[in-house]
């Protein structure tokens, strides 16, 4: 009887609290009174009878219904809010750091444990005289402003982030108070309902009439989660700085008080790690707006220098973890993630993964002369986006950035961009035959734009095969003009790219380059040739279980782990995506990158590009003042795209030549691991692909376009490169 009389009292004070916002919405309304009227001697009279009328009727009568609602709620509809609520609600008599968070696994394919997230294991209760003043006030600044003055919830906070909720233009946010959130953490599971929020609102306001405002801030404090394994504010100070909570500087304070809104995202461990910056300039110019420090105070915190502790926790494929923690953040939630107990099986080949860390860190060290220091290495199998091998840097645990992880961030591609230009153009016409003019041109704008080839030389009229083979600069600008650049974005969107959130800003020079994407975008541009023109986006996750046992997602693939069976592989009919662009264009595409005759004129008939005895598809690419080297190669089982370049975007040296140094020793090291048990499998032409010859050799055209161009005139000279 105690319990239900206390949650009778505690839903009449939520339900004046809503009367009192009506009242209020009322007052508001009352304001609204006419301010100009055509005659100005009316204008007195008329504005008095206007609120007199209006105080009787809106004020007035919305107060005689607020307090209508509330008794009629009070005795109709409170019985059967209290049955539905009262069955399952916790209370707040009993609340306590007692809950035990479960576990999560993260596995490899083959069933290699990568990395335990857990929570229960990892916290020390301190007192709040522990905490230091900074970080409760820097807490209170950008979590819950008004949290000594609220109830337990902030009405205008909730009200505020529904509107924003509802913008498009807006993020979604939150109106959780300091109680609100201990409650959801605490007593309450993770799920996201109206109920769970009623709940949540209900409790947070019988919890502050049964606890002191301090003590709910310390209990607060000691409950929260901080990133990973850091639950409770001394665990987080140990887990970022080794010290304890009450030796944190005013710098390091406002850095936890923001990363409790979103862990990983502001992690500096994380796949964005300057995003905390950020975050922590936020909350020392919330703290100077509420008073509780100094301008000058909050810009020496910023600019101190907070110096973070390496994660000791065992970690293997560290930026593939991070990736799949962030992807699993965003589908479950932080809470189920860090707390719930969850399995997940990953499409990673951990020893295939370890052996591409060894290629990517040691080429990387041996070309330290070419002002290189770091490089990324991701193999996709192309049929079904299982991404089995990540490494996003030469070493994870390297100071100077070893977390950033390369696969996912934003560089400029070079010219292996070139073949969204060149499988548009096949699209619209052009043939592997068709000539273009290498020649000096320059193209009008503001200012004009005069390209050049990365040897400054040019060749003249030359087929398509051998401009796009030799990856030669003018020609695409060329195909690039004639298409159009608003096409080839298009064709990049359908292929796989997202990142082009601006097209407007682009130009001709999109086909060199000039436009970032990640690694794992243009993984799966090449996956669409690899895999006969079908797109398949990558995937991380064979099969996501909860503590339960119960499976939240799972996807059907096909092994094609490396250290496995070595399954022979599937043909791209059996693949599970969309078809981007026609099969006999992605065949031309494919045909004119594995021609070792055609790319001979700038690489040389032996080069690093060449697998022996295996036909391997592949493209270079470096962008501008060579900050940015690139190697993509694929096969219909294996795209394995590499980088190297450095992650303050300072260039290269100049002796670096694309395809032969660089990034391609990664590639060719890497694809020679993969196929070494492999057999060869030659490209077979589909039937829509007619085989005639042109300039004394056999070329593949796209049915339809075999009389586009003169075959029968004899073969051209080609100018020497100048």
């Amino acid at each position: 009887m105690i319990f239900l009389s206390q949650f009778i009292i505690t839903i009449l004070l939520l339900l004046i609290r809503i009367g009192d916002g009506v009242i209020l919405v009322a007052q508001n309304i009352q304001k609204i009174a006419p301010k100009s009227n055509p005659n100005p001697k009316n204008r007195t009279i008329i504005k008095s009878t206007y609120q007199r009328v209006l105080h009787i009727s809106l004020l007035t009568k919305f107060k005689y219904f607020s307090l209508g609602w509330i008794f009629s709620a009070i005795f109709i509809f409170l019985p059967l809010l209290s049955f539905i609520f009262i069955q399952d609600l916790p209370n707040p008599t009993d609340l306590t750091l007692r809950h035990i968070p479960q576990t999560t696994k993260i596995y490899d394919r083959n069933g290699i444990l990568l990395y335990q997230i857990y929570a229960s294991q990892n916290r020390t209760i301190v007192p709040l005289s522990n905490i230091p003043l900074s970080l409760q006030n820097a807490t209170i600044a950008i979590e819950d402003k008004d949290f000594y003055q609220h109830p337990g919830f902030d009405f205008n906070a909730i009200v505020r982030s529904a509107l924003a909720n509802l913008s498009d233009n807006q993020k979604i946010q939150g109106g959780s108070t300091i109680t609100q959130q201990l409650i959801k953490s605490a007593l309450l599971s993770p799920e996201r309902s109206i109920t769970r929020k009623i709940k949540e609102i209900i409790l947070a306001l019988w919890a502050e009439k049964l606890y002191t405002k301090n003590q709910i801030l310390e209990m607060y404090f000691n409950q929260v989660a901080y990133g990973g394994t850091a639950w409770g504010v001394e665990t987080a100070a140990q887990t970022y700085f080794e010290k304890d909570v009450q030796d944190l500087t005013l710098a390091e304070s406002a850095f936890l008080a923001g990363l409790t809104q979103a862990p990983s995202t502001y992690s500096p461990f994380g796949t964005s790690p300057l995003l905390w910056k950020n975050r922590q300039h936020e909350v020392l110019s919330r703290m100077t707006t509420l008073g509780y420090i100094t301008k000058q105070q909050a810009s020496e915190a910023y600019q101190e220098n907070l110096v973070f502790q390496t994660p000791q926790t065992p970690i293997n494929a560290p930026h593939f973890v991070m990736y799949i923690k962030d992807y699993l953040v965003k589908q479950y939630g932080l809470a189920l993630v860090e707390r719930g107990g969850l399995t997940v099986n990953t499409t990673l080949d951990l020893r295939l993964n370890q052996a591409v860390q060894k290629i990517v860190s040691e080429q990387v060290y041996a070309d330290s002369y070419l002002n290189l220091t770091n490089g990324a290495t991701v193999v996709m199998d192309p049929k079904n986006g299982d991404i089995l091998a990540m490494v996003g840097s030469k070493d994870f645990s390297d100071p100077n950035g070893g977390n950033v992880n390369l696969a996912t961030s934003l560089r400029q591609p070079g010219s292996s961009i070139k073949i969204v230009t060149y499988a548009a153009g096949l699209d619209k016409g052009l043939s592997a035959a068709s000539i273009l003019d290498d020649s000096p041109t320059t193209f009008p704008g503001n200012p004009p734009y005069a390209p050049v080839n990365y040897d400054g030389g040019y060749r003249g009229k030359i087929p398509l095969r051998l401009a796009f083979a030799n990856s030669f600069n003018i020609p695409a600008v060329k195909v690039l003009n004639q298409i159009g650049v608003p096409t080839m974005i298009a064709y990049a969107k359908r292929f796989g790219i997202h990142s082009w959130t601006s097209p407007e800003k682009y130009g001709l020079s999109l086909t060199l380059g000039s436009a970032e994407t990640t690694m794992l975008e243009m993984s799966t541009v090449y996956g669409v040739f690899a895999n006969g023109g079908i797109r398949v986006d990558p995937n991380p996750i064979l099969k996501v279980s909860d503590y339960k046992g119960n499976t939240l997602e799972e996807k059907q693939t096909e092994s094609n782990a490396f250290y496995s069976a070595n399954a022979e592989s599937n043909s791209a009919e059996n693949s599970s995506g969309e078809r981007v662009i026609n099969q006999a264009v992605s065949f031309v595409i494919s045909s004119i990158l594995s021609d070792n005759n055609a790319r001979s004129l700038a690489f040389g008939s032996n080069s690093i590009l060449q697998i022996p005895g295996k036909t391997v598809a592949v493209k270079t690419g470096t962008s501008d003042n060579k900050r940015d080297n690139w190697t993509i190669g694929y096969t219909k089982d294996y795209v394995v795209t590499t980088w190297v370049g450095n992650n303050d975007n300072s260039p290269m040296s100049p002796s670096l030549a694309s395809g032969i140094t660089g990034a391609a020793p990664i590639w060719n090291k890497t694809m020679t691991l993969l196929l070494a048990k492999k057999k060869d499998e030659k490209l077979i032409p589909p039937s829509d692909i007619v085989l005639k010859s042109c300039y004394g050799k056999m070329e593949y055209f796209v049915k339809g376009t075999e009389n586009t161009v003169k075959c029968n005139i004899n073969p051209f000279p080609t100018p020497t490169p100048r």
